[in-house]
């Protein structure tokens, strides 16, 4: 597997997985052209650690230089590879709990939430400044 995507480029396109995924709350032709595709390293070296970290998800496309077919298979192939239950957390919230993680090597889903009976506050902060290499 290291081989099959060493130096490969995934192209990454929110459009897509709220399509794909949700198939409600579709951006608009605005809000598609704010955020266009764009292509990230598969795999990236985190610049703390120097670990190198699989960087895909719902939001990879397809992927540069593979027909879109075989690109496809292969994001699925390595989703299910870096998503099996021996691999995720799940957590089970309390009142007054955050949750801090770097998106540079954590892979992350929200799950439902049922707004009708919880109340819930929610944040996101970035901190800017490196890039994937």
């Amino acid at each position: 597997m290291k081989s099959r995507i060493e130096g490969r480029r995934a192209i990454h396109n929110l459009d897509f997985s709220r399509t794909r995924r949700h198939g409600e709350d579709l951006l608009t032709a605005e809000q598609r052209a704010e955020v266009p595709p764009i292509a990230h390293p598969i795999v990236r070296t985190h610049p703390d650690t120097g670990r190198r970290a699989i960087f895909l998800g719902d939001h990879a496309e397809s992927i540069e230089g593979m027909e879109y077919e075989d690109g496809r298979a292969l994001i699925e192939e390595i989703n299910s590879m870096i998503t099996s239950p021996a691999r995720v957390y799940t957590h089970t919230w309390s009142p007054r709990q955050f949750m801090v993680w770097d998106n540079r090597c954590t892979l992350h889903r929200a799950a439902g939430f049922d707004e009708a009976r919880y109340k819930r506050v929610m944040r996101r902060c970035t901190i800017n400044g490196d890039r994937p290499f």
